[in-house]
């Protein structure tokens, strides 16, 4: 599946069309390079859904936590993780298999931990600085 992103103008109804697309998996873990705009796609599909908190990169803080109408959603940016244990203390476990969304950036620092049924999103930028979102 590969879904076109032309412009920051049209991410609102890409990110509805991933949502359509989404099935009942619950653990989507972005791949893409620095600047691909994995943060952007996450932000638009998390207001999708119907998240109203302000919602930010969780660089920092490893995962975010949101409400939306009907779900827990949590963003991860494992971006900044040294150590594997880092992951494991902070009881990775506990979101991946809650039932709740989990969003997860720089997936390739962790992927012996992510469950089997993860679905991968590769998000790439082409020549025309349009971003194409392939699962």
């Amino acid at each position: 599946m590969e879904i076109k992103i032309q412009s920051i103008d049209t991410i609102r109804e890409a990110a509805r069309e991933f949502i359509e697309k989404m099935g009942d998996h619950k653990v989507f873990a972005f791949y893409g390079k620095m600047g691909a705009g994995k943060t952007t796609f996450v932000k638009a599909i998390c207001e999708e859904l119907g998240v109203n908190d302000v919602i930010t990169s969780p660089t920092f803080a490893i995962v975010n936590e949101y409400e939306a109408h009907d779900a827990s959603i949590y963003h991860f940016d494992f971006y900044r993780i040294k150590k594997i244990e880092e992951v494991y203390d902070m009881g990775y476990e506990d979101y991946f298999y809650s039932g709740g969304l989990c969003f997860i950036e720089w997936p390739e620092l962790i992927e012996d931990l992510l469950p089997e049924d993860a679905v991968k999103v590769t998000i790439s930028v082409n020549d025309n600085d349009e971003r194409i979102v392939s699962f």
